[in-house]
């Protein structure tokens, strides 16, 4: 299997052979927006992109992770660092090409992932969710607008031990709103689809419901009825239904339990109310992801909405045991037996692969560290680290193993037991990926100008 995959030639302790190989995937990967930047910019910004890409990999610092001036040193050499700080600047500030190229690129990818599921027979799930990205001590950036602050949020949360948490109203930071699409199918590594920022403010202000409608259209021109949409309850409510039904678009939606439906005899009631009393149809031990099997129950009745009657509706509910709340998921899916409300629950359970999207890109990808005043410039470098967090999903697919397992053992070692049998080890991954490119680095000649 090694020597199918070539990566293995020579010999797997011949680093500087797989750091070669690795810089090769990565070309790979590149390529056709490669092709597309080349025939818009001058080649020597060409090729600061794919180094870019590479340098945001291999540079790996929470805290100012996107800093230019930072980003410039590696680009080159710490000595050339005012260099490397001038190329990409130059690169970000280009008007030749347009942020819309790199969302076109994704877009295109989940195309290329689509095809391979349903070739080998797979379902298709898009999953929705959104998030902020924070910049609490910036307010002259162009296009920052009110959001609501998760960090200050997490900190109010009462410890025990501690005293006087803090109350009061939400907190409110400048920053920018962020909606992400992944595809996945129902097991394996996530696809990014789309990335979108966008602010409520100034001159470029949107709609939520403008950006939401959008991205929804896009999918449906691209994708149809062929994918099933995953929400979370933050999309829950009529606005949302009144735009997924007249798309003829396929989800699953988790409902809150106090918002009202229309059971089988027309009474308007809270969803927790309509199955209060109906026995589960079928019980299984799940594996809960966090080192515990759980016994399941699952039930599902049809249901429809109060100001939206028209439209069948399925309420599946998941119920984890005494003391943990169950799951009320709407949907426009069949289910009619256990196992179609098996499928639906599942669906949604994928939907935890976006959670640490978010997570990754805040921490690891240090995506809320850029200080870069223009818009269009600051959208620019978020998606190249975009390419770089979606490149680090294409090296968990599992005909990888081999080579993520090599990476890991000699360049990110770890003793502990929930280090090594983690399913998705991306910040392993990317420290095993800094080590060996900042050790074998490639060669470069000398900065001739600021090209």
């Amino acid at each position: 299997m090694e020597d199918r995959l070539g990566w293995a030639t020579g010999g797997l302790e011949r680093s500087a052979a797989v750091a070669e190989v690795m810089r090769r995937r990565l070309d790979e990967f590149l390529a056709p927006l490669l092709f597309w930047l080349d025939e818009a910019i001058d080649a020597r910004l060409v090729r600061t992109f794919r180094a870019a890409v590479a340098v945001v990999l291999a540079f790996r610092h929470t805290k100012c992770g996107l800093l230019l001036s930072e980003l410039g040193g590696y680009l080159l050499s710490p000595d050339h660092a005012p260099a490397g700080t001038k190329r990409l600047s130059n690169l970000l500030r280009s008007p030749k090409w347009s942020h819309t190229l790199l969302e076109r690129f994704f877009w295109e990818r989940a195309d290329e992932r689509l095809l391979g599921l349903e070739a080998e027979g797979e379902d298709a799930l898009v999953v929705w969710d959104e998030s902020v990205l924070e910049k609490s001590e910036s307010s002259r950036l162009e296009g920052l607008c009110a959001v609501r602050s998760a960090k200050a949020q997490r900190l109010k949360h009462i410890r025990p031990g501690y005293y006087n948490p803090p109350g009061g109203r939400p907190i409110f930071v400048p920053g920018m709103n962020w909606l992400l699409l992944m595809l996945m199918g129902r097991s394996g590594p996530p696809t990014l689809a789309a990335m979108r920022w966008w602010t409520s403010r100034g001159e470029r202000a949107e709609e939520r419901r403008g950006v939401q409608a959008e991205l929804l259209d896009q999918a449906r021109a691209r994708w149809g009825q062929r994918v099933v949409h995953v929400f979370d309850r933050g999309f829950a409510g009529t606005p949302w239904l009144g735009l997924l039904f007249p798309r003829q678009l396929r989800f699953v939606l988790r409902w809150p339990g106090h918002y009202k439906l229309l059971d089988g005899q027309g009474q308007s009631r809270p969803a927790w109310q309509i199955v209060r009393g109906k026995r589960s149809w079928e019980r299984r031990q799940i594996w809960d992801g966090r080192g515990h099997y759980r016994v399941h129950g699952v039930v599902a009745v049809p249901v429809r909405h109060p100001e939206l009657p028209q439209y069948p509706l399925w309420l599946v509910v998941s119920r984890p045991g005494q003391g943990r709340a169950p799951w009320y998921l709407l949907t426009n899916e069949p289910a009619t037996t256990a196992a179609d409300a098996w499928k639906v629950i599942f669906a949604y359970a994928r939907r935890w692969q976006i959670e640490m999207a978010w997570r990754f890109s805040k921490s690891e990808l240090a995506m809320e560290s850029p200080r870069l005043w223009f818009w269009e410039s600051r959208l620019k470098l978020l998606l190249l680290v975009s390419l770089a967090y979606a490149f680090l999903l294409t090296l968990l697919r599992d005909a990888l193993g081999p080579l993520r397992r090599w990476l890991l053992r000699h360049y990110c070692h770890r003793t502990g037991k929930r280090s090594r049998e983690i399913s998705t080890p991306l910040y392993r991954l990317r420290a095993a990926l800094s080590h060996l490119w900042l050790r074998y680095r490639a060669e470069s000649p000398p900065p001739k100008n600021s090209g």
